[in-house]
């Protein structure tokens, strides 16, 4: 929900890091990778009850993700690039619950399973709709760097990572933090699934238009529906 406002804070943050690392030579790829490492020591460390070390290593990967959009901008994106982000973001997600999980099982396990399963659905919607947008030639107005259809929703990048920054810093507070996250979750689902729905069906050229003119918008014009 987020994720298009925080943007341009984020360039002018990252973008003097990133033309740096340019020029030492390192590769957009490397910090995408390096980052997905730092983000599974985070889930490490969150199912061995270090939680403050957990929450140090999930911003590291954050910024690495940031930074790896950063110096693909300088150096020209790659299709394996956008690949790589995608996928290794998609796992990182699923880790931190499962670290979670893992460290206190009797009370955890089942919140955090409930979140996975909410994370499946708005992880699929999301490229789902990427895939069928891609063959229609549409594109996300509000994420126009974004290697593939950047669908919004209730529950984006900055929404999850400030979860997770909660349940880092209240570990006692992840059941209810789980359970009413995959509520928001769901409702995603839901959006994207009508909007999929919608923008692909009869009507597909009218709301190929639509998309194109509002982005990532039209969610909140189709609820208003």
């Amino acid at each position: 929900m987020f994720d298009a406002r925080l943007q341009p804070l984020m360039r002018r943050v990252l973008d003097p890091v990133a033309a740096r690392l340019a020029k030492a030579g390192v590769r957009a790829d490397a910090v995408t990778i390096a980052g997905f490492a730092v983000g599974v020591a985070a889930a490490g460390a969150l199912a061995l009850g270090v939680s403050w070390t957990g929450l140090v290593l999930i911003l590291v990967n954050r910024v690495a993700d940031g930074l790896d959009g950063a110096l693909a901008r300088k150096l020209g994106p790659t299709e394996r690039g956008a690949f790589l982000d995608i996928a290794l973001d998609f796992v990182f997600y699923a880790l931190v619950p499962l670290g979670f999980a893992v460290a206190d099982p009797a009370r955890n396990a089942l919140p955090a399973v409930v979140l996975l399963a909410a994370f499946i659905g708005t992880g699929s919607s999301f490229l789902a709709f990427a895939a069928v947008a891609a063959k229609g030639g549409l594109t996300a107005q509000s994420f126009p760097t974004k290697g593939l259809y950047y669908l919004g929703g209730l529950t984006e990048g900055a929404e999850t990572i400030a979860v997770f920054v909660a349940m880092c810093l209240w570990p006692s507070l992840f059941p209810g933090l789980a359970y009413a996250f995959a509520v928001l979750c769901l409702v995603t689902t839901l959006m994207r699934w009508r909007l999929g729905f919608r923008t692909f069906g009869p009507a597909a050229e009218e709301r190929r238009d639509a998309v194109h003119q509002g982005g990532d918008d039209i969610e909140a014009m189709d609820l208003r529906r």
